[in-house]
């Protein structure tokens, strides 16, 4: 074993955010590195995730996920390798998957770990098409929405890691049309021209009820909802009967101070008989190994395509994540060790 650093640096949440974070809610920090105890192994991490829902942990609430505690590293998805071992089954050089994130240095109970392999994808891929996202999508839209063939699809933050796996799936599957909202006219572009959405808006140039409309003149059978808000009213209106929602984020609401006034038609939930279903995707945790199979063959394939826009640096971790808040990401965000 080479020797061990003495120290790595870890990001701690040191205020709680009212609003929009701010980077003096956050502060990087040496702490020392340890050999590991037993039954945990020493990781060095080289990628990070950082997501939205993370900006729910922020808060001093009770919610599905405890929340982030102050001055404590904030946790999360993070793959890497291992630099010294003290559990069975583990080895030095393997790569392993786990949730803490937003350090260097990581001592993680075996028990969750997970081993990946570096060759059939690149190691930042398990935290995305192949990791948590990837399974938020695949379970959202085939087990929660009950998609079938021929389904017309609506997908909100569709240029994000999970929006953006959604609509392909939907189009590999027999989606008889598929439709994407972004903020961006680039992000709109990448929909159409490399994802193969059959068409996509940007919603800031118009209300996005009105959009969604032309965009899907003959209805919509499921909605995949990241937003909330506007976006989960237009689907509501463009709902054909015995519609399907999938909740899965309501970004637009998570740095809300004031109540959001949207959606404000949910009596048409009643004659169009429409299901809204709220999704974790900790509750498909059984799907995991068709989902790998099943996604690492599109990825072999080409059918399914992803992108990640990568930060370099634990010292841009806050950074990254503000960024991911506002949209400046296209695909999965990811922090980057080296």
């Amino acid at each position: 074993m080479s020797a061990l650093p003495a120290s790595g640096r870890e990001w701690h949440l040191v205020a709680r955010p009212h609003g929009w974070p701010k980077a003096e809610d956050f502060a990087l920090r040496e702490a020392p590195v340890t050999a590991p105890a037993e039954g945990r192994v020493l990781v060095r991490n080289l990628h990070f995730s950082v997501d939205p829902y993370m900006r729910g942990r922020m808060n001093d609430v009770k919610s599905y996920t405890p929340p982030f505690k102050l001055d404590h590293p904030m946790d999360g998805g993070a793959v890497g390798e291992v630099v010294a071992s003290a559990a069975e089954g583990f080895e030095v050089g393997d790569h392993v998957l786990h949730g803490l994130g937003w350090r260097e240095y990581a001592s993680v109970p075996a028990q969750h770990a997970v081993k990946v392999d570096a060759s059939l994808a690149p190691l930042s891929a398990y935290l995305g098409v192949l990791g948590m996202t990837g399974l938020t999508a695949y379970a959202g839209l085939f087990d929660v929405a009950s998609f079938k063939e021929g389904d017309a699809v609506f997908v909100s933050g569709a240029a994000g890691a999970v929006g953006s796996q959604v609509g392909q799936m939907a189009k590999i599957k027999g989606a008889s049309r598929v439709i994407g909202s972004a903020g961006s006219d680039e992000k709109v572009k990448l929909l159409t021209e490399e994802y193969g959405f059959d068409a996509a808006f940007n919603y800031k140039n118009g209300p996005v009820a009105q959009q969604l409309r032309e965009a899907a003149p003959d209805g919509i059978d499921v909605y995949f909802d990241n937003v909330g808000g506007e976006h989960l009213e237009a689907a509501i209106s463009s709902f054909n009967v015995h519609g399907r929602a999938t909740i899965c984020g309501m970004i637009a609401q998570y740095n809300a101070t004031e109540p959001t006034p949207a959606p404000r038609n949910l009596a048409l939930v009643i004659g169009k008989r429409l299901r809204l279903t709220g999704m974790l995707v900790a509750d498909h945790a059984d799907l995991q190994d068709q989902f790998v199979h099943e996604v690492a063959g599109w990825l072999a394939s080409g059918e399914l395509k992803y992108r990640e826009t990568v930060v370099e640096g634990i010292e841009n971790g806050v950074d990254a994540f503000l960024g991911l808040l506002r949209g400046e990401n296209t695909g999965k965000m990811i922090v980057s060790l080296g």
